[in-house]
């Protein structure tokens, strides 16, 4: 599963979790840091990617263009990337049953 992990989210995300989500990156490793939420959306479309974000944009645009791409909403309030790190270790079977439903374009993780 390769998650790409939007602007709101600390880069040190990809190496921390790098055993779990091998081939992830980070917006700003993709030179898309100050991109738009259309043109992450058609990066993460074109390459693959599974966008994290706690962006609701990420989360409307899921609604509204479907997937791919798949989008993980972050939804655990004011939390620290240590706690952002464990959230997505705890969850990874759920995760990866996610990445192969065809029927669901959105996650939302608490």
């Amino acid at each position: 599963m390769k998650l790409l992990f939007e602007g709101n989210l600390a880069p040190r995300l990809v190496r921390e979790l790098e055993s779990l989500y091998p081939d992830s990156t980070h917006v700003e490793q993709l030179g898309l840091l100050q991109s738009s939420d259309a043109e992450i959306w058609a990066c993460a479309q074109r390459e693959g990617y599974t966008i994290v974000s706690k962006d609701d944009d990420f989360q409307q645009l899921s609604v509204v263009e479907g997937h791919p791409p798949k989008v993980v909403l972050i939804r655990a309030g004011n939390c620290s990337t240590t706690q952002i790190m464990e959230l997505l270790c705890r969850r990874h079977e759920d995760l990866e049953v996610f990445e192969t439903d065809n029927a669901v374009s959105l996650m939302i993780l608490r």
